[in-house]
Formats: structure tokens, C-alpha cells, sequence
């Protein structure tokens, strides 16, 4: 009976050991709040064979779009807290979000718990190849001339293209027609598609889609290197610098030892020189902000945008 019984434990202690090793690649699901084929995508994608080299696991990307992004962030704390479960998380858009939309955005920006940003991109015009706008000049003329008609396709509602368009109406002293997608990848198929004039983009967008389209004007301090013949939206006379940062989050049930170590995660694939290259000779700006700066940075962030915000009337 004892030999029995020690065979039945054997059997249970093999049954458990089997199914912890069959679990532990079972892979990292990676919820993009966004369609495929935009920035957040795009960065995911390059991600993936860093991570499986250096942790011989997978991440799985899967795609929650809907609302400039709100649909997947105000979910964000309904799943699993136990490190399985990552998402996209992009600013502006979890800050303005909040403030322009208040409860209608499904989610407060403390809800979010991002746990790191790893990139930054410029915002930018651009226009498809084919169009007769040469210049930002052009491009506004006809604006001033057709109010409403100038249409821009963009990535979501009060994203980072969302206020870019409110800042150049306001600035240029004209009215547009900005037209809000399920992220960037199908902003950029209706630019391609002639459904609208110009899109509300990326400098990333001009790296990618090559000579697709033509890239007006960029909201950097200074030019890119990678298009040194594209002016700021400065040197053009108009005071705009801005773009989208990106990283990830967990859901706040979260341990701080999770936290940890998925930011430690995500800064080691971040400091690998071939990751770094890759995201530089796609138009990408990489930055180390992981769990000990992310609250800093945050308020640094939320200080920024508030005021933006009242500057364009969206709060008093």
C-alpha cells in the first residue's frame, strides 16, 4: 500500500513539473489598443525576437483598438495581474483623453500603471506622393482659401495628431477637417487612398511608406537627420514641438516585483545596439524611462499637457 501511494505522489509531482515546464514558454500576450500597422505595432513587432532571444519566451501581439486607444486602456485593469499581460500605452493620449473626454473616456490617467516608455516620435505632415502641395505654405493657402475642406487623417481623438491639427488651426488661423483612425496604420492607408488631402502623422510614417508620400513639415527642435531637407513647423513660424511617447503598463493589481521586472525587461531589449539601430533607421527617438522615473516623468508630462490643454481652450 505504501510503495501505492508513494507511485500515486510521484505521479502528481511528474504531472506538475510537466505542466510548469509546457507553461513556461506559453508566451507574454502584448494587448496593442490600436488596428495593426501603426507605431505601437510596429515597436512591438521589433521587440519580439529581442525577447524571445534574451528570455526564450514569446510575446503574443493582440490588437484591442477602438477610441483612440480608450477601449483597451479602460480594460486594462480587468486582466490578470500576474505579469501575463502587458499593454501599449501612449502619451499624450492617456493624459488629454481624461481631461477633453472626462468620464466618457472610460478610464482616469492614474488608472493606467505604466511601468515604462522606451520611445518617442514626432508629430509631422505629410501628403501623398502624387499631391500638388509642395510645402506647408501650400498646403494652408488652400485652407485659408476652403474653410473646413482641408481634411487630415490622424491616429485617434485628442492623440498626439489630434492636437497637433487643433494647434496648427489655432496658430495658422485657419479650420480643418481632422478625421480620427484606429491608429496609424489606417490613418496612413487613407492618405495613401486619397480619402483625405494630408495625414496628421509621424516622422516615422515618412521612414516607412518611402517615396508614398512627402513629408512637409516636422514638430522636432531641430530637423532629423534621417530628412534634413524637411523644415520644423519653428523655422516655418510656428511654435510646435510634438509627438507620441510609448511603453507599457500592467494592471494595478500588479505586484511592485512584476513591475520591476518587466521594466527591467523591456530597458535590457532597449539597450541592445542592434534594437537601438533598428528603431533609429526607422525615424524612432528611443528613451530609457522605466519604473523609479515613470511617476516623475508622468507629472513632468500631465503639468505639460494641462497647460496645453487650457491654451486650447479644452479646460479652464
Amino acid at each position: 500500500m505504501k510503495l501505492k501511494s508513494h507511485f500515486k505522489r510521484l505521479l502528481a509531482v511528474l504531472s506538475l513539473l510537466i505542466l510548469s515546464l509546457s507553461g513556461a514558454n506559453a508566451g507574454v500576450t502584448n494587448i496593442i489598443p490600436f488596428g495593426p500597422g501603426g507605431e505601437s505595432d510596429v515597436t512591438a513587432r521589433m521587440q519580439q525576437p529581442y525577447y524571445k532571444s534574451i528570455y526564450n519566451d514569446d510575446i503574443v501581439v493582440q490588437y484591442k483598438p477602438g477610441g483612440g486607444g480608450s477601449v483597451g486602456w479602460s480594460s486594462l485593469n480587468s486582466e490578470k495581474g500576474d505579469g501575463s499581460v502587458i499593454m501599449g500605452v501612449n502619451l499624450p493620449h492617456i493624459i488629454m483623453q481624461p481631461i477633453a473626454k472626462g468620464e466618457k473616456a472610460g478610464y482616469k490617467t492614474e488608472d493606467v500603471n505604466v511601468f515604462s516608455f522606451f520611445h518617442y516620435t514626432p508629430d509631422a505632415i505629410l501628403v501623398e506622393a502624387s499631391s500638388p502641395y509642395q510645402s506647408l505654405k501650400d498646403l494652408l493657402d488652400y485652407a485659408k482659401q476652403n474653410p473646413g475642406k482641408l481634411t487630415f487623417s490622424g491616429s485617434g481623438t485628442y492623440s498626439a495628431n489630434h492636437l497637433l491639427i487643433i494647434s496648427l488651426n489655432k496658430k495658422a488661423k485657419v479650420k480643418t477637417t481632422y478625421v480620427p483612425f484606429k491608429g496609424t496604420g489606417a490613418a496612413v492607408q487613407a492618405l495613401l487612398g486619397k480619402q483625405v488631402l494630408a495625414e496628421a502623422g509621424y516622422s516615422t510614417v515618412a521612414a516607412k511608406q518611402g517615396k508614398k508620400v512627402r513629408m512637409l513639415a516636422v514638430a522636432s527642435e531641430e530637423r532629423l537627420p534621417a530628412f534634413p531637407n524637411v523644415p520644423t513647423f519653428k523655422e516655418l513660424g510656428y511654435n510646435i514641438v510634438s509627438g507620441a511617447y510609448r511603453g507599457y503598463a500592467l494592471p494595478k493589481s500588479a505586484s511592485k516585483a512584476t513591475v520591476k521586472e518587466w521594466s527591467d525587461r523591456i530597458m535590457k531589449i532597449n539597450s541592445d545596439p542592434a534594437f537601438i539601430k533598428q528603431m533609429e533607421d526607422n525615424a524612432f527617438v528611443v528613451v530609457n524611462i522605466g519604473h523609479k522615473d515613470v511617476k516623475k516623468f508622468m507629472k513632468q508630462q500631465q503639468k505639460a499637457n494641462k497647460a496645453i490643454a487650457k491654451e486650447l481652450g479644452l479646460i479652464k
